[in-house]
Formats: structure tokens, sequence, C-alpha cells
């Protein structure tokens, strides 16, 4: 198996990275492609035993990350190609696991959303949230019908089989999309090959989010290209996630008709438990689900924040590279 590993000034996580991938029981052939880095990446993944390949500069319209995987495509010629993060840890014999499924359910792409970092306060509030907002926006069951046109997938950890990234001619097909893992997805599902998402403990960043503005650059590099850079979407999302979070607390809050409070309550105790699932999985406590009005205020300023960088201009920005206005295929 081949792994492509995208990297830009990942000294921090990269040997970590790399651990992991050498207590997996599978023969690899680790490729980091070292895309522009001005601190000692490249060092760290050669003394790891990883080949290292000195990316360019991405050519007008492609992203950074997609720009630097299609280089290390050229170089694939195995049966499957795992694209993992520079961040992620997987945990042993996860690997052989992804293999099992993608072959006894003849899988042409199978992602694991790995599990991220909550030990600082901002992300114990805001990170399962993220989780749960993207499962509300891409729902695994659906992401994982094959009769289903919903696709999906987890940049982070991603197994491929080769062919079907050749078959679309895999990175130079989806060069300007800004969502590449969903893009990516649709369209290998498109034509008729099988993909798969899940969640799981076995695949983890080890990427850590200092503050708050951390979090609110990561949400807002695309939440408005999630709404298609659509204003009357901008509106309808706002709508419905002012009413989703404020309608329940107020009621309870102010309200002294007897119906009114009831259904807040009942609004609030639904509102908690589909929440809850997400909780659990980063083993947070439940009373975060009391932060769940807080939590989605600062989502929805968040995605505001997305849509008027967009109206000023302002391009998207990521590991310090700024890029023309990608798109959401």
């Amino acid at each position: 198996m081949t792994v492509l590993i995208p990297a830009r000034n990942e000294a921090q996580v990269i040997a970590q990275t790399l651990d992991g991938l050498q207590a997996q029981s599978h023969d690899l052939r680790i490729i980091v492609i070292d895309d522009q880095s001005d601190d000692n990446t490249a060092a760290l993944a050669r003394q790891k035993g990883a080949h290292v390949i000195s990316g360019t500069s991405p050519p007008k319209g492609w992203s950074g990350k997609l720009w630097a995987l299609q280089q290390g495509l050229r170089e694939a010629h195995t049966r499957y190609t795992l694209l993992l993060d520079a961040d992620i840890t997987l945990a042993p014999g996860t690997l052989a696991a992804l293999l099992d499924k993608a072959r006894q359910e003849k899988l042409s792409l199978i992602s694991l959303m790995a599990k991220l970092s909550t030990e600082r306060f901002f992300e114990r509030l805001l990170i399962p949230a993220f989780i749960f907002f993207f499962k509300l926006l891409y729902p695994f069951k659906l992401a994982n019908d094959s009769t289903s046109r919903m696709a999906a997938a987890a940049g982070g950890c991603m197994l491929v089989e080769t062919r079907a990234l050749q078959a679309i001619d895999a990175f130079g097909s989806i060069h300007d999309a800004l969502i590449d893992d969903c893009t990516l997805a649709k369209k290998i599902k498109l034509p008729g090959f099988r993909t798969w998402i899940g969640l799981s403990h076995a695949a983890q960043s080890h990427r850590g989010y200092n503050h708050l503005g951390e979090i609110r650059n990561m949400v807002a590099r695309t939440a408005y290209t999630q709404l298609y850079y659509s204003l009357p979407l901008l509106l309808l999302c706002s709508m419905i996630m002012t009413s989703m979070f404020w309608f329940a607390p107020m009621s309870v809050m102010l309200s002294s008709n007897t119906i009114f409070l009831v259904t807040g309550i009942l609004a609030w105790l639904a509102m908690s438990v589909v929440y809850i699932p997400a909780l659990r999985f980063y083993r947070c406590s439940l009373l975060w689900v009391l932060a769940l009005p807080a939590i989605g205020t600062l989502y929805l300023m968040m995605t505001w924040t997305s849509a008027i960088r967009y109206w000023r201009g302002q391009r998207a920005q990521w590991k310090n590279r700024n890029y023309e206005t990608l798109h959401n295929d």
C-alpha cells in the first residue's frame, strides 16, 4: 500500500503520525509531499524513514493540499492508496481493519472521521458540535448507501482504490474544490464506485486549537462554501439555527404560558438527546448540552464571518497561503 501525506510546516506533528503508521502490520510505502515547508518537516520525515518529495508551488486555481497529493499520486502504483493528513495518528491494526472492510464490502473509498482534540475549554465547547453539524449536513447512513446521491468523506484518513482515483482524474478534477474530501467522495461515487464514511477513535488528530480564533478560522474557511455562496441560504440557515437553539431556552425562561413552557422543555430535551451521542464519543460531560444556545450562536457567527470575508473579496487562507476563491462542486 502507498501512503500519501501532504505536509506544510508540520514539524510538530509529523513524527507522531509516522510512528503510528510504522505500528501498522502492513508493508507500507510512505510518501511525504513537503509542500514548501519553512521548518524541518522534511528532515523529520526522512529520519522516520519516509520517502520525501519536495513539492512545487500550486498552479493557479489549485489548493496546496490537492496539488501536493497530485504530485504524490504519480508514485502510487499499488492497489490501494491511503490519503492521510500530517496530524493523524492511526491506532495499531487500523489499516488492516480498513482493508478488510474495503475488500469484503467492495468499497472504493473508505474514510474515518478522526477524533479531534478536546483538551482545552473551547475545544470541549465547540469540537463535538463540529462533528454534530457535519453529520447533519452529510448523514452517514445516506452517504454510505450506494443508491443515494449523498456522498461524504473525511479528508484526514481516506483509503482509496488507486484505480478509482485514476478513473476520475483524481485531484485534477477537483483542483478548485475547497471542501475537497466530500467533493472527492462525490466524484468517486458518481460513476458507481462505492464509498463509506465512519467515526472512530482509531484515528486521532494530535493538532490542538489553543484559542477560539483558531477554531473560528477552521470553520469560517468553508462555512459559506457549504451554503454555495448563497445569501438566501445564509438567511435561511440563520433563521433555522436561531429558532433551533434559542426557542427552547427562551420559552423555558420567559414564557408564562403553560403550552409554550412545555413545548420549550420538550424541544430542549429533544435537542439534548440528539446531541448526546457526540458528547459521549468525545467523552465530554453531558452538562455541555446546557451550552447549546451559546454553541449554536458561535457557529452562526463563524458562518457569517465566512460570508463577510467572501463579500469583502478576502481569499481563503490556510497554512499561511492565500488562495483564489475556490469552489465546492
